[in-house]
């Protein structure tokens, strides 16, 4: 597995065959739960299952047999999963809480007849620490009333009603209910219909709180997905921050604001049952886009999950912001250092990457631009990776248009279709020193700009791996104040 072309080295990804979205991720006793759809048959979407994988780093994963396979009611489609902690549905007991996973059931012959009503929400639930599951037999619990797109449930307790809440996705909205035992739900209030962005489909919400970092102020963020309509087309994931009471959500600003700037971060959704010691809120994505998730030339197995992230809020200026940054389990993996010198750029210039494998690494700079020709800023600066088959990719950002940007038109260009293109953010205004981190992983690049403040993931598939970085800087010059690298190691079997 280590071996095989284009297989992340640190990533997430199923053994073989087809996988999208996260699934019922949830802490339980030192076990963290990834439930993710599969297709254990073939490399490209089919009749989805809940696959299985527990891990106690989010690193290290130990894959379990398929946990949710589909039945008479449908495929088994996009949900959560929580402890039931005081056993309010009865399918355990105090002393043995049991684990219940609410997802969506997906009727394909209703769906193929043409209905409306072949999405509803159901109940299945462990009590094994989640090594087998039961479904419950009264499903489904929440059926759907005659809308198309009624899906993907994320369940929390919220003590102050001490009631369980589920934001559902439906349509181009999400609603809000709310359940004293997890099987009986009451419609409490929507939100969306003039909100957010409206280019496709809302899936995947989650809802949860977090402090403003450096103060006591509590805000609720509600994550939706949506497809199409992302920043760079297809797939991504948009946000709000506001209040929630417990029935109802209220935004505090109505514009729109987006998790990851790239292509390849989808339907992420943060880990249920983080102790409170601990105390994160720990998201993870899918690392594909549906653009070209069935088309990408992988061959055994197809997509791979974002490194796990940990999301915060900070006061940027007049605004909240979330920020997101790779987990700090993910340090132990780094090894063999490298720090260059600080030096002075201009054009393009060759970097010794030495003992450094640039098919599994970090580099880390921190830019600070010059006086330059055009309008008193250098235009542009950033990295370039490059391998023997002149393949070329350009990350970096642009000063004059205040956007970062992407171009991996020039690797694999089989796969070059009208969709792979380059990538440009939303603005971004820098006025001194930048922070980059880049994350390279065999076919996949995140890149963290100061701290996690601007995200963006893309894929990318050279023929052959990247051995040459070069830094670069357009029309003036920019000081390299800082640049280290580590190689990654890799999590595979050998």
């Amino acid at each position: 597995m280590r071996k095989e072309k284009f297989r992340p080295q640190f990533h997430f990804t199923p053994q073989a065959n087809w996988m999208n979205d996260p699934n019922g991720m949830v802490y339980y006793e030192g076990e963290y739960h990834l439930f993710y759809q599969y297709h254990p048959q073939s490399t490209v979407w089919g009749p989805m299952h809940w696959g299985h994988a527990v891990s106690t780093d989010l690193i290290h994963w130990n894959h379990l047999p398929i946990a949710l396979y589909p039945d008479s009611l449908g495929y088994i489609f996009s949900g959560s999963a929580v402890v039931d902690w005081k056993n309010t549905s009865g399918l355990g007991t105090r002393e043995n809480p049991p684990l219940v996973a609410i997802y969506t059931y997906h009727n394909i012959e209703g769906e193929k007849a043409g209905r409306n009503d072949y999405q509803s929400q159901a109940l299945a639930f462990s009590l094994d620490k989640g090594r087998t599951w039961s479904k419950y037999e009264k499903n489904p619990v929440l059926p759907n009333p005659g809308i198309r797109d009624f899906r993907d449930p994320k369940v929390f307790w919220y003590n102050e009603t001490n009631k369980w809440v589920m934001i559902l996705a439906v349509q181009n909205r999400v609603q809000i209910y709310s359940s004293s035992n997890l099987k009986e739900w009451s419609f409490e209030s929507e939100f969306g219909v003039d909100r957010g962005a409206h280019g496709g489909v809302w899936e995947c919400p989650d809802l949860f709180p977090l402090e403003v970092e450096g103060s006591t102020i509590k805000k609720w963020v509600m994550l939706v997905s949506i497809n199409p309509g992302g920043p760079n087309g297809g797939s991504a994931t948009q946000y709000f921050i506001g209040d929630f009471d417990g029935k109802s959500f209220h935004s505090d600003v109505d514009t729109t604001k987006w998790l990851d700037w790239g292509m390849d971060n989808y339907a992420g959704v943060t880990w249920s049952d983080i102790p409170e010691e601990d105390g994160r809120r720990l998201l993870i994505g899918w690392m594909s886009n549906w653009q070209y998730a069935q088309e990408v030339p992988t061959e055994s197995w197809r997509s791979a999950m974002t490194l796990p992230r940990e999301l915060k809020l900070v006061q940027e200026k007049d605004d909240i912001i979330i920020v997101s940054n790779p987990i700090k389990e993910f340090e132990v993996l780094k090894e063999q250092h490298q720090k260059d010198s600080e030096t002075l750029l201009s054009g393009e210039v060759p970097i010794d990457i030495k003992e450094l494998d640039l098919k599994s690494c970090e580099l880390n700079f921190v830019f600070e631009p010059q006086e330059a020709s055009q309008n008193g800023h250098t235009t542009a600066y950033g990295i370039l990776l490059r391998n023997d088959k002149e393949e070329v990719l350009k990350l970096g950002y642009n000063m004059l248009s205040k956007k970062f940007f992407m171009d991996r038109t020039n690797v694999y260009k089989a796969f070059s279709n009208s969709h792979y293109l380059s990538l440009v953010t939303g603005d971004y205004d820098i006025q001194n020193q930048v922070k980059m981190k880049i994350i390279i992983d065999a076919a996949s690049i995140e890149l963290f700009v100061d701290d996690g403040k601007f995200v963006m993931t893309n894929t990318v598939f050279p023929q052959e791996p990247f051995n040459q970085l070069s830094l670069f800087s357009s029309l003036g010059s920019v000081k390299i104040l800082e640049a280290e690298f580590y190689n990654i190691k890799s999590i595979r079997a050998k």
